[in-house]
């Protein structure tokens, strides 16, 4: 955008009339040069942005099969009801009876969500999946200290957890204890049982757990733990695989958050709102944030009336335009959500199959949503997985998620969802099939990716250490 920033003189953007800026601020704010920036119009700025736009990777321009982020096609109607009058200009802070159209939605989504993962209740307000954990283990936090179990201190996390599961734990204050992976890829349950005594609170788990793979032992985990007294947490990140099929509650879990903003339809992305419901069995429903939104009679109420609630973890009651837009996906899709789930599972395993005698596969098992492939052998001869990753950015496709998690070398997590044709995903097998060949006979070239996107390939370590974040004119 070199020749828009080049018009210097006798452009306004924005004209404050007669008004001057020492009118409204003190003069000692003010300042005493101008600042350097562009003279540019309107119609310059919003040119320079769309730009920016559209260069941009999106789900609406290609395949992105980012490992545990479920990044999939979400349906366009969600985004008009959430943008409907009657919810976007909904001021969080009228009455009760104002607002009984956006609290009975949010009951209701609230019931779905039960149903769902088969929790006794259900918060909407945290604001996003890791959120939603730290909300968690709040609650369980509280939990022991009302039983007067202060002791229990220590939290449970596999070696191949998301980063973000011993960030929450360790936030709300607890000592984080790892639990080592089996051969298989599974939690290693004798090595489990040592580490269990009086001061565990609970174990966090994903399941299927972040490398794809179903935790077969997942009942006898949770009766390990509860033997103990413990408490178990589910990480609902990897629940697109499951929903409709099996649910938290029947494998044992007490706690669970669920990313709205990757399963059930709402942006991902970009840094967007989130939301990170949770749900709870029945012992632990009165230790849930506050509000929580109850049916009285025909109408509905926030209900501040907890007894040993953790109290508000979100500003008025989350992010609302999210679980309007969650309620109208979960509407509309019924018991295909069901479907949703198989799709996922299949799409994973035909790729894994295609990929894996070109790729190491560490974990050779039946997948569900997503897998993992090692780059160890590219990289033997010359191009790192950071090396495969760029390259697939010269194709219509956003790379994987790479180096986790870190108990694979090398890793590249691959997970395509189930709103992707057989169409795509072979031109995505082929695709890595023939950087596999190209590393193997011309590893140069492939290390000159990426070489058609906007930005070609950086000095990374030069990028790292000299950021260049502040425009100069």
């Amino acid at each position: 955008m070199k020749t828009i920033f080049e018009k210097t003189s006798g452009v306004e953007g924005v004209s404050f009339g007669e008004c001057k800026l020492g009118d409204f601020l003190p003069k000692e704010l003010l300042r005493k040069e101008p600042i350097g920036l562009p003279q540019l119009s309107e119609l310059d700025v919003l040119r320079h942005y769309k730009e920016l736009s559209d260069r941009n990777f999106c789900i609406e321009k290609g395949f992105y099969p980012l490992g545990s982020c479920t990044m999939k096609y979400n349906p366009k109607v969600n985004e008009l009801l959430a943008s409907l009058e009657g919810f976007a200009n909904l001021h969080p802070m009228q009455s009760d009876e104002d607002s009984q159209g956006a609290l009975e939605l949010m009951y209701n989504l609230q019931e779905k969500l039960k149903y769902i993962t088969g929790m006794d209740a259900v918060s909407l307000q945290p604001a996003a999946g890791a959120h939603g954990e730290l909300t968690g283990m709040m609650v369980i936090k509280k939990y022991f200290e009302v039983k007067g179990e202060t002791n229990r201190t220590k939290v449970i996390i596999p070696d191949s957890a998301h980063g973000t599961n011993p960030a929450s734990a360790k936030m709300c204050g607890f000592e984080i204890v790892e639990v080592k992976s089996n051969e298989k890829g599974q939690v290693d349950i004798e090595a489990l049982k040592s580490l269990l005594d009086e001061n565990v609170a609970a174990i966090m788990m994903t399941n299927p757990n972040t490398l794809g793979i179903f935790e077969e032992k997942v009942l006898e985990i949770s009766k390990l733990m509860h033997d103990n007294g413990s408490l178990l947490y589910y990480d609902g990140a990897n629940f697109n695989a499951i929903m409709g099929w099996t649910n938290p509650k029947l494998m044992g879990f007490d706690v669970v958050h669920l990313n709205l903003h990757k399963t059930f339809a709402t942006p991902h992305g970009g840094g967007g709102p989130g939301a990170g419901p949770i749900g709870v069995v029945e012992q632990l429903k009165d230790y849930l944030p506050t509000p929580v939104i109850v049916k009285d009679g025909d109408k509905y109420k926030r209900e501040y009336n907890i007894p040993h609630s953790i109290g508000k973890v979100r500003s008025f009651y989350g992010n609302f335009g999210v679980l309007v837009r969650a309620y109208a996906y979960i509407l509309m899709m019924g018991s295909n959500l069901k479907l949703a789930s198989a799709d996922a599972v299949l799409n994973a395993n035909y790729i894994k199959e295609k990929l894996k005698g070109a790729y190491d596969l560490p974990y050779d098992e039946p997948c569900m949503h997503e897998f993992v492939l090692s780059g160890e052998k590219q990289h033997h001869q010359g191009v790192s997985t950071l090396g495969i990753a760029k390259r697939l950015m010269d194709s219509n496709c956003h790379p994987p998620t790479v180096y986790f998690p870190l108990i694979v070398h090398e890793a590249i997590m691959i997970e395509p969802t189930e709103t992707e044709s057989k169409v795509v995903l072979d031109e995505f097998i082929e695709t890595m099939l023939k950087i596999a060949r190209e590393i193997e006979e011309n590893p140069e070239e492939v290390l000159k990716s990426p070489q058609k996107t906007p930005i070609k390939k950086v000095d990374e370590t030069l990028a790292a250490r000299q950021p260049n974040l502040t425009y100069k004119g």
